[in-house]
């Protein structure tokens, strides 16, 4: 139970905040702030701080206008202050994650008088790695690189790295990649970035100077860090701690929650391209003589690198025996969609394939264990100081090794999934080829993920961790938390709360459905009926926004448009997604009014309060894309589990999907306008009323 003690710092933290910001309570905000505050004053824990009991979990939506950063960081800090824990907070996005670190938290602690300090997160890809940069351009023929990547530095990105060197010794630059005046191409980056295998850590020759140790540093001394949801799933997968605090000191924060079970899903798969891990593979043939030159004197180092050519051949000529299996699916994947792939039926793979998985998961996993016993050689010869090999030589072989390390347990991790493809009722599997084209050569990437996160989440994050919140305005489908629930694994004994919004929905805003409008599933005449309606139902003069479901019907709208409209739409695609809102406040602002077409990117996160988006027009009813292969797979799961994949997948994603649309016209209090739906299923068909209903109380006009 919460003590006194913290009830009262709570309470006093709130209502300091309130009145210095000249604010009135919000009751949604006090109601998230009470359920998280139960939550975590209801946890037991031993002497040593570990959680005792279980019922940790807060699952919170709140719609927009609570002020939810507001609630939970009031309710949380002052908790965690009390035990002793770290504060993590999570988001799915960098706009929201740079209004939490830059705005909300400076704004929280100036105005609670609450004491703490915060920091934001970054995992070391987003840091320069100065070891790799300094031998980058010390030796354009550094014998490693051919090793490393399949196209070496050109001439051309000398002059990038040559500034950074520059800036870095001057001072003007701190290593991170996104504080760069300009944006830096992928291919120059990774070059002179690392990960956990690559970097030597605290044996590194440039660590007095290492931006990301530099960051590091600032975490152990914060109070609350931000990150995003990649890092804290990353960080997890290594076992927690490994770049975060550990998960039994932290109470997480997923801010944005309803993202977590996708980023789960797509951080958790296992894939493979069969050609490239090929020549991956043959690269080193011939070369680990040269390779292995400046490391004579180090018998361990030699004695554990006899054998490793044999592993990459043996491995090399495993894979070489896929692609004719593989061209033999070709002929039954579907050329019309815009990724060609097969989608293996309930994940099982067939046994041709699976037997060679089988060889590749036995090759690979000598392979990486080959790679790991080197590492550990070459790790200990950086501790030795009285070693006769040159240092820089021993840490560009780390780094090199330890990047075959992870290709080659990647690569183990998805043959195991092929090799092992059996169907498991509990937790279903997605597998799937994808046929890629580039120029005239042909490639296939093999792909395996889980079809729920639930079993992920569970073991990774929820029965870990100290305690979690997630929060969102879209955590209940349908009125029931019963979707997030199963793809996330929250754990039953969680507490869910949903809080309203301050917002007067049924006052300032109408939701139409034009009686001319015509079911989407027909997609020729729906088309056509977007095209006749926009004019009549749009004020060019004003702040608009219309989604569609496809880039196709979105460019078809388009083009029928009069010229006189064209020159009032902004059209995702045309320039960047912060270019064209830019534009379009601009537009507004300059009282000539504007248009923004987008897809479903548009629907969600974009920030056009007031006059900026006086009406939402959604095209159709966001269902899913029938082709994705993890959600046909989870249709076929569902239905073999006795379910109607349609009601319980299809219509509750899709009504979140509105709901989340519908969300981009009432930003304030303050603001009105109009939401108008082109697509007459939800009057005429049985779950169209079920979608309406989970929609805010927006007046209706409907059929009018």
């Amino acid at each position: 139970m919460l003590s006194s003690e913290l009830k009262q710092c709570i309470q006093q933290g709130y209502s300091t905040y309130l009145k210095a910001k000249g604010h009135k309570p919000r009751y949604g905000q006090k109601l998230m702030i009470a359920a998280i505050a139960r939550t975590l004053g209801g946890i037991s824990s031993d002497n040593d701080g570990e959680r005792t009991s279980d019922g940790h979990v807060c699952v919170v939506e709140a719609g927009t206008g609570t002020g939810k950063t507001v609630a939970y960081l009031l309710s949380a800090i002052p908790v965690a202050r009390m035990l002793d824990k770290k504060v993590v907070i999570s988001t799915a996005t960098i706009a929201l994650q740079e209004q939490i670190m830059f705005k909300d938290l400076p704004d929280v602690r100036k105005h609670s008088q609450l004491a703490f300090d915060y920091t934001l997160a970054k995992g070391r890809g987003r840091y320069l790695c100065l070891s790799k940069l300094d031998r980058l351009l010390a030796n354009d023929d550094d014998p490693y690189i051919p090793l490393y990547e399949e196209v070496g530095p050109s001439d051309s990105d000398l002059p990038l790295y040559n500034s950074m060197i520059t800036q870095l010794s001057s001072n003007q630059w701190d290593g991170d990649r996104d504080s760069w005046d300009e944006e830096i191409p992928q291919e120059q980056w990774a070059r002179v970035t690392t990960d956990h295998r690559q970097c030597t850590g605290r044996r590194c020759s440039h660590i007095r100077n290492c931006a990301f140790f530099k960051a590091r540093e600032s975490l152990d001394e914060a109070h609350v860090i931000v990150a995003n949801h990649d890092l804290v799933l990353a960080d997890l997968a290594l076992g927690g701690g490994a770049i975060l605090p550990k998960p039994s000191d932290t109470i997480y924060i997923f801010d944005e929650g309803h993202h977590l079970p996708d980023k789960a899903l797509s951080h958790f798969a296992a894939h493979a391209r069969v050609m490239a891990t090929s020549r991956w593979l043959g690269q080193t043939e011939g070369q680990w003589s040269s390779f292995m030159e400046p490391f004579a004197s180090a018998i361990g180092v030699v004695g554990r690198a006899q054998g490793m050519e044999k592993h990459l051949k043996d491995a090399r000529q495993c894979v070489d025996m896929l692609p004719p299996l593989l061209k033999s699916l070709i002929p039954l994947m579907d050329a019309n969609q815009p990724t060609v792939r097969y989608r293996f039926d309930s994940g099982e793979v067939p046994a041709d394939i699976g037997e060679v998985c089988a060889a590749g998961e036995e090759v690979f996993t000598q392979l990486a264990q080959a790679f790991e016993k080197l590492t550990d050689e070459l790790s200990r010869l950086l501790e030795d100081e009285h070693s006769s090999v040159d240092k820089q030589s021993c840490e560009a072989a780390f780094g090199v090794v330890g990047s075959w390390w992870t290709r080659a347990e990647a690569a183990q991790d998805l043959f195991k999934s092929f090799a092992h493809s059996a169907a498991n009722p509990r937790w279903p599997m997605a597998r799937w080829v994808t046929l890629i084209e580039q120029g005239e050569t042909v490639d296939f990437e093999l792909v395996s993920s889980p079809v729920l996160a639930s079993h992920t989440l569970s073991t990774h994050l929820w029965e870990p961790a100290y305690a979690a919140i997630a929060t969102s305005a879209t955590l209940t489908a349908l009125g029931t938390f019963d979707r997030f629930s199963m793809r996330a694994g929250v754990p039953k004994d969680a507490t869910f709360e949903v809080v309203p919004s301050p917002f007067d929905f049924d006052k300032n805003a109408v939701l139409r459905v034009p009686a001319r409008a015509v079911e989407a599933q027909n997609a020729e005449a729906h088309t056509q009926s977007v095209i006749e309606l926009l004019p009549d139902i749009i004020d060019p003069d004003m702040g608009s926004l219309v989604l569609f479901a496809s880039r196709r019907q979105m460019l078809q709208v388009f083009e029928a448009l009069p010229s006189s409209w064209q020159d009032r739409v902004l059209m995702q695609g045309a320039a960047s997604k912060q270019a064209l809102l830019s534009d379009h406040r601009k537009a507004v602002d300059a009282k000539k009014g504007s248009i923004l077409f987008g897809l479903a990117s548009f629907a969600e996160g974009v920030d056009l309060p007031g006059n900026y988006c006086a009406h939402v027009v959604i095209a159709k009813i966001p269902f899913a894309v029938p082709d994705d292969p993890i959600e046909a797979a989870m249709a076929e799961w569902i239905g073999q589990q006795g379910g109607n994949a349609f009601m319980q997948m299809s219509v509750p994603d899709a009504a979140v999907k509105l709901v989340q649309a519908c969300g981009r016209l009432l930003r304030t209090e303050t603001d009105n306008g109009v939401i108008t739906i082109l697509d007459k299923r939800l009057l005429t068909k049985r779950y169209g009323q079920a979608i309406l209903d989970a929609l805010p109380p927006f007046r209706r006009e409907l059929n009018c």
